[in-house]
């Protein structure tokens, strides 16, 4: 623009055109300013949203999807029959309301099939009971799960009136393995496993250093757990990485101390915190 032309322009237009100008330099220095971590934060806050699918409608399954919902997700909850579990008038275990009042209680929570449920999740989540597991996923169907991150948090538990639960098999399986080779495209990481519920989705219910324990095959599974725990708000440094699937055999044997615990301490609010020693390095000559 010529300097003749400026002399004629009104001194109000050039005023707003400076201020406009000085406000674009400042909110771009402001985000060139920011951390890194400041950043990263945005970023994950802003593609955090995943679609969710939890199968079974019991107290895990509830608080789990409960949960989600709160932290931003879009959550669907699967069951065998969504007419029947909608008819159901009976408290469940535990004086557990029926789902359709809980349902109520929770509207942003959708009820489907297994199958439907399976196939509409990016992430799949097991919180049926133990026993149950392996039929409610070939109902759920191996081609929705396929190549998909299925989060195992079931235990395979006999129950039996008057005595504590106690494992259907150990020591040579556990359920995670048993998942794992009846859907091998799927990628099964099993945790939150040795915990009450409450604590699974709170972990500052137990105050102090506690841990949470994840098995599997899939590095990139893990990863994704990772996230999801870090939401529910568990410390990077409290997760503990057992390996490959296999160790779900000792997350699974730890239910029958988990139980006694309960009972010795009077309270479900306790969990495990292990304390590793330093490591020293020996030089071998």
């Amino acid at each position: 623009m010529s300097q003749s032309y400026r002399s004629f322009e009104p001194l109000v237009v050039q005023t707003i055109k400076k201020t406009v100008s000085w406000t674009y330099i400042i909110i771009s220095k402001f985000y060139q300013n920011m951390s890194v971590a400041m950043q990263s934060d945005l970023r994950i806050k802003l593609d955090a949203t995943m679609r969710i699918a939890v199968l079974g409608t019991g107290r895990v399954g509830r608080a789990i999807a409960a949960r989600l919902v709160d932290l931003g997700h879009d959550v669907t909850i699967g069951t065998r029959s969504v007419s029947v579990t909608l008819s159901r008038t009976e408290p469940g275990p535990k004086a557990a309301p029926p789902y359709s009042e809980w349902q109520s209680a929770n509207p942003n929570v959708r009820l489907a099939s297994f199958d439907e449920a399976a196939a509409w999740g990016d992430v799949v989540m097991n919180a049926t009971a133990g026993n149950n597991s392996l039929m409610v996923l070939e109902l759920a169907g191996a081609h929705n799960l396929a190549s998909k991150v299925l989060i195992d948090l079931a235990v395979p538990l006999i129950y039996t009136e008057g005595s504590p639960p106690q494992l259907a098999f150990a020591n040579t399986d556990s359920l995670g393995e048993q998942i794992q080779r009846a859907f091998p495209a799927t990628l099964v990481v099993k945790t939150l496993n040795t915990m009450h519920v409450n604590l699974m989705v709170d972990p500052a219910r137990v105050p102090g250093h506690h841990n949470v324990f994840l098995a599997g095959d899939a590095t990139a599974a893990k990863e994704t757990v990772k996230e999801l725990l870090g939401e529910f708000g568990w410390d990077r440094d409290a997760m503990i990485d057992l390996g490959n699937i296999r160790a779900a055999r000792a997350t699974e044997m730890y239910a029958p101390l988990l139980f006694a615990l309960f009972g010795a301490c009077g309270t479900s609010d306790l969990n495990i915190g292990v304390i590793c020693a330093p490591r020293v390095l020996s030089l071998v000559k």
